[in-house]
């Protein structure tokens, strides 16, 4: 289970929502009409398996190789093709206290600048887990044949990135994830680990105290699938593609991890925490279809500099001693503040210039860059990019023990972005892809310890069967429907409804008028239509309409709670970081609706707190 509250009763603090408000389970999640079928009116294919894990990216690749390797065999199952995950957009870099540049580095000062960049909200044990076990993760996956970038004496390479003390971010080019993803999948490959692709999970078979498997259907049949398990993983990624403009697919980072575990009977924790990238590239000026794509931080951490429309390095105003290798949260806000007083592009945006670097250079360490621009007709060795603030990374996500991976639901688990806890209020750069192999090996661990004999092969019953159909017929009714509404035009309007109201600056009545177009919204989704059947996007998009309003709905009221400032989470009417607010925001779906909670924060260890108390920092000009 997640560690103990660490405040006292009276410390803590309910906010509640109806069940109607929240728009969350079966009941009203697909509005069914009324009416019945029989149940051998439903065609559905049954799997079991020991252990199953939902999401083929770092994480969930990770989990199910440690579980491979201790001699069982899970399924793993992806919305995707093999190998094509979200960590394949990770690009920039993944860190690791290698001290191949800087001898000096450590895990504790690691730690110590994850927490600082998390401003304190991070779960200590989850850093330090993390921290401690990426040096042994990195020599693992070059063993497998992760092609890392190598100094002239052959060392793992390392470059900086934003709001880190010593260069610790180790790399391939700008295509780092996919990199390793590549490895993982190989070393799965070769384990023969069981993998099912275009899998849509809608629900979890759950009592609300322990899990029994899942239920979805195949995405290029339609078929309905009942996954029999007494062991489930979320490693489904975050919600961050519930913005308007944002850095990943919008069939991706939906909510699916958050919206089902939390009807699971799961808790959520710290959802008003979403990063904004600095650098997504501008729609207005290279197409809307590359609207909020990342540009990655490598750029930055090769010695990229940002320019407002007047040609001034304005970071020297935001943050002369770190410049635009400081937190992401405060350059982000940065450039925010340049547009919003009128010295932007004429689109929007500012300027992001590595041309002043040696054109080989640029083209070695940044190849996807130069690639991706040049397709575009823009020379980044000659010119400049023109990028504004994206929505690129949750931090809340689902509460669990980092140790094991457990949440508070029997049999459930859950890792990488799925979960918060590592990153605070605001990640690290290069700590997303380091969380997904640390812990997920550690999960991975911990569930092939708990598996049993009698699990193996487990039996379905007549409850998880009933449950199951439920879901399936629910599903049959929301493929007929045929209102006014389409699933993608809702979409866009929930989209745009977080980016106007719960984006980088937010104030109360902001979030308030937001929660109030939610609810208009989602009164419209009684009449929604969909068009085609289970294996076209648009019943695609209708499932992830279901997920996105769940998450939406509590990133506004944990975002309303908080009345502070504190890493990505900006509140204009608050603006100061308060040391009461030192607390996390826990959510569980309770008879009332959804329920919140604080939470008192652990403290690190003693090592971890003296690389605090050395006050380490990123010295910027080392790049000048």
């Amino acid at each position: 289970m997640p560690a103990d509250e660490h405040t006292d009763p009276g410390e803590r603090h309910r906010s509640t929502t109806t069940a109607s408000e929240r728009g969350a389970g079966i009941e009203n999640r697909w509005r069914p009409a009324t009416g019945s079928s029989s149940a051998n009116d439903l065609e559905y294919d049954i799997v079991t398996t020991p252990a199953l894990v939902i999401g083929a990216g770092a994480a969930g690749a990770r989990v199910a190789i440690e579980l491979a390797e201790s001699g069982l065999e899970p399924l793993v199952i992806g919305k995707r093709n093999h190998g094509d995950a979200h960590t394949v957009w990770a690009a920039g870099g993944i860190n690791a206290a290698l001290g191949s540049l800087d001898e000096d580095d450590d895990w504790t000062i690691h730690a110590a600048d994850t927490l600082n960049e998390g401003h304190h909200l991070n779960d200590p044990a989850a850093v330090e887990l993390t921290a401690q076990e990426m040096p042994d993760r990195i020599h693992e996956l070059e063993e497998w044949g992760t092609p890392f970038d190598r100094t002239d004496d052959g060392a793992i390479n390392q470059r900086y990135f934003g709001a880190q003390s010593y260069r610790r971010t180790c790399f391939i080019g700008d295509r780092t994830g996919e990199a390793i993803l590549e490895t993982l999948i190989d070393r799965a490959q070769a384990l023969e680990i069981p993998y099912r692709e275009n899998v849509m999970i809608t629900r979890l078979l759950s009592d609300g105290d322990r899990v029994s498997g899942a239920v979805g259907f195949d995405m290029d049949t339609g078929n309905g699938l009942l996954f029999r398990s007494d062991h489930v993983v979320l490693a489904a990624g975050g919600f961050s593609a519930v913005y308007d403009r944002h850095s990943s697919r919008d069939d991706e980072n939906n909510g699916d991890a958050q919206a089902l575990a939390l009807e699971a009977g799961a808790r959520l924790l710290d959802l008003e925490f979403v990063q904004f990238h600095p650098t997504g590239m501008v729609g207005d000026r290279y197409g809307e279809e590359w609207d909020g794509r990342l540009v990655t931080e490598a750029v930055r951490g090769e010695g990229g500099r940002l320019y407002n429309a007047v040609g001034e390095r304005f970071m020297e105003r935001y943050s002369p001693d770190q410049m635009e290798l400081d937190a992401r949260d405060v350059v982000a806000r940065a450039i925010a503040q340049e547009v919003r007083e009128g010295r932007g592009t004429d689109n929007g945006g500012v300027l992001l210039d590595i041309s002043h670097r040696e054109d080989e250079y640029v083209r070695e360490r940044l190849p996807t860059m130069v690639e991706r621009f040049d397709s575009l007709g823009v020379d980044i060795t000659s010119e400049p990019m023109e990028v504004a603030p994206t929505a690129h990374y949750t931090m809340g996500g689902v509460d669990i023990d980092f140790e094991t991976g457990e949440t508070a639901v029997d049999g459930l688990y859950a890792v990488g972005e799925a979960v918060a806890g590592v990153h605070g209020a605001n990640r690290l750069g290069g700590n997303s892809l380091a969380e997904t192999v640390a812990i997920g090996k550690l999960v991975g661990e911990h569930v092939a310890g708990a598996i049993t004999n009698a699990t193996l092969e487990p039996n379905v019953t007549a409850d998880q069967r009933a449950l199951a159909e439920r879901e399936l017929r629910a599903l049959t009714q929301l493929e007929a429907a045929d209102g006014r509404h389409t699933p993608e035009t809702l979409l866009a309007e929930l989209g745009e409804i977080l980016w106007d109201h719960a984006g980088i600056l937010r104030d109360e009545s902001a979030l308030r008028e937001g929660l109030e177009r939610l609810a208009l919204l989602r009164d419209r989704t009684g009449s929604l239509r969909v068009d085609g059947d289970r294996t076209s996007r648009s019943f695609e998009y209708a499932v992830d309409l279901s997920f996105s309003l769940t998450v939406a709905d509590t990133l506004f009221r944990t975002a309303l709670e908080r009345t502070e400032s504190r890493g990505a989470h900006y509140r204009t009417d608050h603006p100061k970081t308060e040391a009461g607010w030192r607390v996390n925001l826990l959510l569980s779906a309770g008879e009332r609706g959804t329920e919140i909670r604080r939470r008192g924060v652990g403290e690190p260890s003693e090592p971890v707190q003296n690389a605090l108390d050395e006050g380490y920092e990123l010295d910027y000009h080392h790049l000048e």
